[in-house]
């Protein structure tokens, strides 16, 4: 199998590869670097393709999916109450006014 074939990996890693790239590519990274971490990720987790062979019924990880999480609910948690509802009250202002247009 040459290097970069995704045909051993199921319908399911493909989806979430491209779901990961998909969200850094929103962030301005490029194409090709969204990609190559997207895979990564997926790696990560899943332990590469599950199409056959080895590992074939091992659960994912989620580890980074998790760290994720982790990292954003500590940036919020260091923040006092009044900034965050600043905060809640300019992003509702700013979604408010972007639906009438």
């Amino acid at each position: 199998m040459p290097q970069g074939d995704k045909s051993s990996y199921t319908d399911k890693q493909k989806r979430k590869a491209r779901h990961i790239e998909q969200g850094y590519e929103d962030h301005g990274v490029s194409h090709e670097e969204a990609e190559k971490r997207a895979w990564a990720t997926v790696n990560k987790e899943s332990g590469g393709g599950n199409l056959s062979g080895s590992g074939r019924g091992e659960p994912d990880t989620h580890v980074s999916s998790r760290k994720g999480g982790k990292i954003g609910g500590a940036a919020s948690a260091q923040r006092s109450a009044a900034d965050r509802s600043a905060a809640a009250k300019k992003g509702w202002e700013t979604r408010r006014r972007r639906a009438k247009h």
